[in-house]
């Protein structure tokens, strides 16, 4: 089976214990496919998430929705220590930056 309008999010990746190439879906992390070649590895892997969907349509299994078709607000909260916070906002406050703009900044390195 191939899926239509496929929008996982794949990556191929070298396995050096392997010696090949592996394809990896980030939306079902359980799944692999090794290949002796990139392009090997990410037909491999598309079929298995294919088969995959295919056998949790049959058994009414919810299916992942794509991380490319998910809609973000921007916002997330993020929880540290009170010594990070302190330490963040004094280099925010140095910097005549944000706290936010600042970790925005930290994040997007």
């Amino acid at each position: 089976m191939t899926l239509k309008n496929d929008h996982y999010t794949y990556r191929i990746t070298w396995s050096e214990d392997g010696n090949e190439y592996v394809g990896l879906c980030a939306e079902f992390p359980s799944l692999s496919w090794l290949a002796g070649t990139p392009e090997a590895a990410l037909r491999g892997i598309r079929k298995v998430v294919a088969d995959v969907i295919e056998d949790m349509q049959k058994s009414g299994e919810a299916i992942p929705e794509p991380i490319a078709n998910k809609h973000y607000s921007g916002k997330f909260m993020v929880r540290v220590p009170p010594q990070v916070h302190r330490k963040l906002a004094i280099e925010a406050a140095e910097s005549g930056v944000s706290l936010n703009r600042l970790a925005s900044a930290k994040l997007s390195q």
